[in-house]
This record gives structure tokens, sequence and C-alpha cells, in this order.
């Protein structure tokens, strides 16, 4: 698989494994679904895993690690996130957690802070069973950007200066933050989620030229927005931004699969495609649960895209051009 080098000498492939779904992402992920997950992607070439502390309350983290374990670990790359400090919580273990299936114990503390960076890194590190991370990202500091911005960052440009972390950045759903974290620090990479897509374009808006400008790379993620762009064309009920698509959204989305069906390609090929034009994205992070899927991201992200797609999707006026 392709790769793309970011400013200090990671090389990411070029799709990435989300590991959201070994957390028990809204349904239950099997140990063994896990293990196929993660050598499905090993064999079609995936070197780069996401993960966080959020995911499955720390579960993503441990199996990522233990399936992981037996590969050489100069040959792949591992991020994970901080912000989200997990603390024993016994009184909701009889619970299960919002969004993860997954028991309620421990919980999620917000904590942008030296001490909480450091705290939340030494227990991913335990997790993982890893001796060090390649990428620490910042997770979704948006109500707590003052802190995060300042002192969160400063902590993870300390790591990095001690040699425990070859690069730091933030993850984020929006992309004014992120651009704004750039701005104020020597960041490496940012992970966008949802900001750069086929249908929505904030992030070329100021996000991406500034991130090419200073040499940031950015990773993208949540490329079919919640679902919307994960089929050929639009199911029923179809997710977008983790609500209900609106109806001219979906009308748009139906447009855009018909230039791509005379082209011979599906939404989620073009999905994939059209945020790798940007010379500023290193990697398409996507989650997967089960060889299946892995396997259907690979044969998407391998689709050969004829550039006259891009020329009738500008010139329909159902894309920006990222290379404008």
């Amino acid at each position: 698989m392709r790769t793309r080098a970011t400013r200090r000498g990671l090389d990411l492939t070029e799709l990435g494994l989300g590991a959201a779904q070994l957390g028990n992402l809204y349904r239950v992920t099997t140990d063994e679904e896990a293990a196929a997950t993660i050598d499905a992607a090993w064999h079609s070439g995936i070197r780069y895993f996401d993960t966080a502390p959020h995911y499955g309350l720390g579960l993503s983290e441990r199996r990522l690690g233990e399936h992981l374990s037996d590969r050489p670990r100069d040959e792949y790359v591992v991020s994970t996130k901080v912000g989200r400090l997990l603390v024993p919580s016994p009184e909701t273990a009889h619970e299960r957690d919002e969004g993860f299936d997954v028991p309620a114990d421990p919980r999620r503390v917000w904590d942008f802070s030296r001490d909480g960076i450091l705290r939340s890194v030494e227990q991913s590190l335990e997790r993982t069973g890893l001796e060090r991370f390649d990428i620490l990202y910042l997770h979704d500091p948006d109500d707590h950007f003052e802190q995060a911005s300042n002192e969160g960052i400063a902590a993870l440009i300390e790591l990095r200066d001690q040699g425990m972390v070859t690069e730091v950045g933030a993850g984020m759903n929006h992309a004014a933050p992120l651009a704004e974290l750039i701005r104020r620090a020597d960041v490496d990479l940012v992970m966008c989620a949802g900001r750069f897509t086929l249908v929505d374009d904030e992030a070329l808006a100021d996000l991406l030229p500034l991130a090419a400008d200073r040499g940031v790379g950015v990773v993208a993620a949540a490329v079919y927005n919640s679902g919307l762009l994960s089929t050929p064309r639009p199911a029923p009920g179809a997710m977008f931004d983790y609500g209900p698509a609106p109806a001219e959204l979906i009308a748009r989305v139906d447009r855009v699969a018909d230039v791509c069906e005379r082209h011979g390609v599906s939404v989620p090929d073009a999905a994939i495609a059209y945020v790798l034009r940007h010379p500023a994205v290193v990697s398409v992070v996507l989650g997967a649960r089960g060889t299946s899927q892995v396997h259907s991201n690979v044969q998407r992200a391998e689709t050969s895209i004829p550039a006259a797609l891009w020329e009738d999707l500008v010139g329909e006026g159902l894309i920006a051009d990222p290379m404008a």
C-alpha cells in the first residue's frame, strides 16, 4: 500500500485503520472479530492504526496492543489520544457505557492539564503494552480549547522533545479550531473528522491551505460523514454528522452518484479518493469491524478514479476543487 511521509519522517499508509469498533462501538465486537480485523488490515498492507482511551473505555487500546504485539514494532504506526482520563467508577459498573457496549466502569474525566496528559499517556502505554506511541492527539478539546491549546499541547511537545513520541497534534470534528491550534503551536499532524469530504468542504476554507503552508499533515477521518457516503446511493434513514441526513443533502449525494456511475465508480470510492487529492492529506482513517469491512475499504481505496469524474463533479457544482 502506498505511503505518505509526515514532516518528521513517519510513513503513513494512505489508508489507516480506525479502531473504535474494537472498543465495541454501538455493539459488541467479539475477540475473534477484533483479531480478524487487525489481521486483515495487516495482510492488506495497512500499517497505520488509530485508537483512543475513549473507544470502549480502554478496550480498543487493549485489543489493538494485544493483536499487534507479535508484529515488528518498526513496521507500523500507532496513534492514540489524550484529554479523557479513565478513572474507576464501581458505582456505575452495572450500567452500560453510552455509545460503546462495555460496562460503565471506568468513567471518563476531561483533563487537558499537563498532569492529566502525562497520566493518560502512561495509562495508554500500560493498556497497549507498547513502549512508545508514534503519534499523540489532543482528543476533541472543543469545550476545553484554551487549556488544551496551551497547557495540553505544551505537554505533548514536551514528550516529543524527550523522544517519547514522534509527532503531536489534535483530532477534532471542526476545522476552525484545528487551524487555530496550528497558528498557536508547533504541531505536526491534525486529524480532521468529517469536515473534508465530498459533501462538506469546511476544511478547504482555512485548515487545509494553512496546513499545507506550515507543513502540517492532515489525517482525514469520517470521510463517509456518518454513513451518508458509505453506500453507492444514500440508504433509507441515511445519517450525516451523527444525525439524520437532510433531504436536500440526500438529493445532492444522489446527483453525485449519477456522475460516479457514468464513470464506473461508486460514491464510497470517490469519497476516499477525493480527500487524498489534497497535498496536505497524509492518510485516510476508516473504521472496520471484521474481515469483509477491511477488504471493502481497501478495495475502494485502490479503485482507479478517472480525472474526468472530478471535472464533471466540479463542473456541475457538486464539489469544490481541492486543487484550486
